[in-house]
């Protein structure tokens, strides 16, 4: 599956990314939310990953548009934070978010997160 992966930190796209192509993924990473919204419609992903915290602007900022454009039945969307204030998590579900993780994580939580969203994307893809 094509996952991408908004993240400003080098270290954590590297962890993140590492992990799910261990899982098979192609993972595609951006630095910033806007790099990655110019070209998510032609990426053809099945999978977003987005930290809320950008330099170009605000996580779930870049959520909404990414909703605009797609619902979350057709790309869902992970929102990961080191974040742990309730309010953020809050914004983040409101935007378009359909799940949320807190760094520094598990990477199994990792895994079982992402292959949620995407058996969900497929379940509903193959009953429509």
């Amino acid at each position: 599956m094509k996952i991408a992966l908004a993240e400003q930190d080098g270290l954590l796209a590297d962890l993140i990314s590492f992990r799910l192509e261990l899982l098979g993924h192609e993972v595609t990473v951006w630095s910033s939310s806007s790099h990655m919204l110019s070209s998510i419609a032609d990426a053809h992903v099945e999978l977003v990953i987005i930290d809320t915290l950008q330099p170009d602007m605000q996580g779930w900022e870049a959520i909404q548009k990414i909703r605009r454009t797609f619902s979350a039945d057709e790309l869902p969307i992970l929102a990961i934070s080191m974040d742990t204030d309730l309010s953020l998590v809050e914004q983040a579900y409101k935007a378009g978010a359909n799940d949320y993780l807190i760094t520094p994580f598990d990477p199994v939580t990792l895994q079982q997160k992402t292959d949620n969203l995407l058996l969900r994307k497929h379940r509903l893809a193959t009953h429509r």
